[in-house]
């Protein structure tokens, strides 16, 4: 089954075509990310201009590279939720609009199960159950994987995802958005002893809560900025991302030793961070659990891991009309469409 998958959640233009949830026919990615740094973050009505301005342009060239016409796909695939809203509405009617024209059914897929999903294209043995840690710029989840489409959250971020907390606290040291490249790669050059940053604590202890710890980064760096002092950057990257990856660590595989599972995986857009790769594949080895994680090209945005997701989802049942509206919020296991 091919199926053409389009994803628009945020400031990613994307289109792909997938057979059968486990293979990359193609996949096309245009990004905003150059003009969004002019403004050190997504400015959500620039992304949803841009993914009118591109949209056609990206699905037919996923088709190009496909070899396929639009008429040979068995159905549309599209990101329905959660994200911005005005960035999803691009998406969500350009895939009704073509699942209508083309007489094919039109699969609604959760951003965040997309992200589950796309560990599938890396790991063809990979099946539920298991275990997944969800980290991305709006999300931090973490997430038992019952069935391809039945999902149960144990934790989540109670405030601050952790890819919103990387980006914030790198802006607050000088870095470009997106942030959280430029603290991994500064990381690498500095001491992640040098400075003591909080490791906040939650009620339910697999909940996450990153606010205090991106506020007491800004404070440390304008007290030093009062004082007259200078802040080492790449010190203060290897102590921040040491902090953020420890903490995610211990509550990731603490749940996973608790529910019994001997098999964890990665996902997100803080899945690119080698920091939190290494940490979780040392965590995963010293406990004995098989880990898998998606490749890079596959942490970010992309529509490929929304083909890879609708095929289950096809398979389920979960097929929309064309009253399919976008939802700015949902939660990954109360899905509705």
């Amino acid at each position: 089954m091919n199926i053409l998958s389009i994803e628009s959640s945020c400031d990613e233009t994307a289109a792909a075509v997938i057979r059968d949830g486990r293979e990359i026919v193609s996949s096309v990615v245009a990004t905003q990310i150059e003009e969004h740094k002019l403004y050190g973050g997504v400015v959500p009505e620039i992304a949803s201009r841009r993914h009118c301005e591109s949209i056609c342009a990206v699905v037919a060239e996923a088709l190009e590279k496909a070899e396929m016409t639009a008429e040979e796909v068995d159905a549309i695939g599209v990101t329905f939720a959660p994200g911005l809203i005005g960035a999803l509405l691009v998406g969500v009617n350009y895939a009704k609009s073509l699942a209508f024209g083309l007489s094919k059914p039109l699969i609604p897929v959760h951003h965040i199960r997309g992200h589950i999903a796309a560990n599938y294209l890396a790991h063809p043995e990979l099946e539920p159950p298991y275990m997944c840690l969800v980290a991305s710029g709006g999300h931090s989840h973490i997430v038992e994987v019952l069935d391809y489409t039945e999902f149960r959250v144990i934790g989540r971020t109670i405030d601050d995802a952790a890819g919103e907390c990387f980006d914030k606290a790198a802006r607050a040291m000088g870095f470009p958005y997106p942030g959280g490249k430029y603290i991994d790669e500064a990381s690498k050059l500095g001491d992640p002893t040098r400075y003591s940053l909080p490791d906040p604590h939650t009620q339910n202890p697999y909940d996450f809560s990153f606010s205090g710890l991106k506020t007491a980064v800004i404070n440390l760096i304008h007290n030093a900025e009062q004082k007259g002092e200078q802040i080492n950057a790449n010190d203060l990257s290897a102590a921040f991302q040491h902090t953020v990856c420890k903490i995610l660590e211990r509550k990731f595989i603490a749940a996973a030793r608790e529910k019994g599972y001997k098999k964890i995986a990665l996902a997100g857009g803080v899945a690119a961070n080698s920091g939190l790769r290494a940490s979780l594949e040392n965590a995963a080895r010293e406990n004995g659990m098989e880990f898998f994680l998606p490749p890079l090209s596959l942490c970010g945005d992309n529509a490929a891991m929304i083909g890879a997701q609708a095929f289950y989802e096809f398979q389920k049942g979960h097929i929309a009309d064309e009253s399919l509206n976008a939802f700015a919020t949902m939660s990954i296991d109360k899905v509705r469409f």
